[in-house]
């Protein structure tokens, strides 16, 4: 079985260890939660995963091949695909045009990257926005776009950065449903990094959690909201947005 792995990882920034030795895997149809207070890491291991940051250590693997010292195309071409927390499409262009462009730069040809492109759009429930301009979206509907951006080719994994933020507890509950399609119809291995902890507790098996750039605990959820190490890396902050953590895991 191909699995995207992580070994070993770590990521030093001139004296500032941003990742240290990170060992984390990732199966197909298999939804690994990746959480930990501000300032954790958990986008910089997402950036290393795909390409946008070489590691100073270790390595990253898809089944037997090394992934690390390839581009972010390249590892996208590879079958690993990823969202921004910033969303980051092409606001000037249609919903549509967005799906389309990421079909062609995976070597599609036109025709088949706008069908693909309807498809996914139908699939990830959105069909409806196909011609909107991306830049007059809400911020919700942006994140579902940034998905099936991803979803085009059908990569074997998905990294998901902070798809629920900002979303209400029924737009999170939408999401959710979406996420496991992805990995149970299309098979498709999902790393989720979420500080909606409620959500990560209640779609992902097993859960990592980083805290100053080291893995401090990995399990099921009932052994996440057991573990003192957690709880003592969320308490251990003074941020507002981890505050309301706590009382989801209580």
């Amino acid at each position: 079985m191909q699995r995207l792995g992580a070994d070993k990882v770590t990521v030093a920034f001139e004296g500032l260890t941003a990742l240290s030795e990170v060992d984390l895997e990732v199966s197909p149809g298999q939804i690994v939660g990746l959480i930990g207070p501000n300032g954790a890491g958990k986008t910089t291991l997402v950036n290393v995963l795909t390409g946008f940051q070489a590691p100073t250590g270790g390595a990253v693997s898809l089944g037997g091949t090394v992934l690390s010292g390839l581009k972010p195309h390249e590892i996208r071409r590879q079958g690993v695909a990823r969202t921004f927390q910033g969303g980051r499409l092409f606001r000037d262009l249609p919903v549509i045009d967005n799906l389309e462009v990421t079909g062609i730069g995976l070597g599609q040809s036109r025709r088949a990257a706008i069908a693909e492109a309807e498809r996914m759009l139908d699939w990830v429930g959105i069909g409806a926005l196909a011609d909107r301009i991306a830049g007059t979206l809400p911020y919700t509907d942006e994140r579902r776009v940034a998905i099936g951006r991803a979803l085009m080719g059908k990569p074997a994994f998905v990294l998901l950065d902070e798809p629920a933020a900002g979303m209400s507890a029924a737009e999170a509950a939408d999401l959710a449903a979406l996420i496991r399609r992805i990995a149970g119809e299309m098979g498709c291995g999902v790393l989720l990094i979420e500080h909606n902890v409620g959500l990560v507790l209640d779609l992902c098996d097993p859960i990592a959690v980083l805290d100053s750039g080291a893995i401090i605990e990995t399990g099921a959820p009932a052994a996440i909201r057991a573990s003192e190490k957690v709880r003592h890396a969320y308490m251990g902050t003074a941020a507002d947005s981890d505050l309301p953590v706590l009382e989801v895991m209580e």
